[in-house]
């Protein structure tokens, strides 16, 4: 299986939360799944750090590539047309970075690990 964490799942899986849910965490711990986080939840986390609402993420700011190397997680790049479907996806969700997901996964074909329930209207994979 292909997954892509919402950022919070990947802070959550960063820290050992135990708001990840259990099926959550069996699969990213799976070493048969690849694991993505998308560069809309690093500029996510260096956004939210840098006003203050996620204090606690600073050496994940300054080292994310380092981090994900460390568990052996995917940096996935946005391009023009993951671009393109979100900005163009239908509906009252107006985060930029859930929609920049919702479109990744979509084109991707990745299994979206999120707590979300409003992703479910969309034509995405949600695992949680």
């Amino acid at each position: 299986m292909q997954l892509l964490l919402d950022t919070h799942a990947f802070l959550w899986w960063l820290v050992g939360e135990a708001a990840l849910s259990a099926k959550a965490r069996k699969a990213v711990a799976d070493q048969r799944n690849a694991v993505y986080v998308s560069a809309a939840s690093a500029w996510e986390i260096a956004t939210k750090h840098r006003l203050g609402k996620l204090p606690g993420v600073a050496a994940i700011v300054h080292n994310l590539q380092g981090t994900l190397t460390d568990q052996n997680f995917i940096g996935l790049p946005i391009d023009i047309e993951h671009a393109q479907v979100a900005g163009a996806l239908p509906g009252p969700l107006r985060d930029p970075f859930d929609r920049m997901l919702i479109a990744q996964a979509a084109l991707e074909n990745l299994v979206l690990v999120s707590n979300e329930q409003a992703f479910e209207s969309y034509a995405v994979r949600r695992l949680w």
